[in-house]
């Protein structure tokens, strides 16, 4: 599968929402034809480099589907997207243009694991987080029964690295996930999150 891709220094995760800006001419012709053939686009994090120059980035990121548009008060082009599936990018090359095309192959992931019961407080802070976190949230389907969904909006709301990001990212286990979850929790909050 070929998608165009998104270099960020932000790691998306399936069923987490994007919100971007799009001002660069390569970006805003990938956005058109997504728009127009409803194709997504893939996101990837950083290594090296940057979003407006060259970049290599992680081999792992998330196809993202664009939900809502609209231009912006400065006129710049705004689009809200949302992840879907995980990948891996087997090659890439750099059009003239700029924009970067890859191939890809999604992974799979393990559908609707129940949340384990020793992880329900995490849930709980959840809601109340995502709550308190407005009109970006409020359209997301809440399945806080999902060990996946759980783990994927706490990696995305939490402060730790991008790496650490990635590394959530790339874990397949969604139990796994929880427990990284769980850790940084208790390193930040010094939460009763048992």
């Amino acid at each position: 599968m070929k998608v165009p891709l998104f270099p960020l220094r932000t790691v998306l995760y399936p069923g987490g929402p994007l919100p971007l800006r799009i001002f660069e001419a390569r970006y805003l012709d990938m956005v058109c034809e997504c728009l127009k053939n409803e194709h997504p686009f893939g996101v990837l994090l950083i290594r090296q480099g940057d979003e407006v120059g060259f970049a290599t980035t992680f081999e792992v990121g998330t196809l993202a589907a664009i939900r809502d548009w609209y231009q912006g008060s400065d006129g710049l082009l705004g689009i809200t997207a949302i992840g879907g599936e995980r990948f891996r990018l087997l090659a890439s090359e750099r059009r003239p243009n700029g924009l970067y095309v890859g191939e890809v192959e999604v992974l799979p992931e393990r559908a609707g694991q129940e949340l384990p019961e020793e992880y329900r407080p995490l849930a709980q802070i959840l809601a109340g987080v995502l709550d308190d976190l407005g009109l970006l949230y409020q359209a997301l389907d809440g399945r806080y029964d999902d060990a996946a969904w759980v783990g994927y909006r706490f990696a995305e709301i939490l402060p730790i690295s991008p790496e650490e990001k990635q590394c959530c990212l790339e874990t397949d286990d969604p139990v796994e996930r929880l427990r990284i979850v769980r850790k940084v929790l208790h390193e930040v909050r010094g939460a009763d999150v048992n």
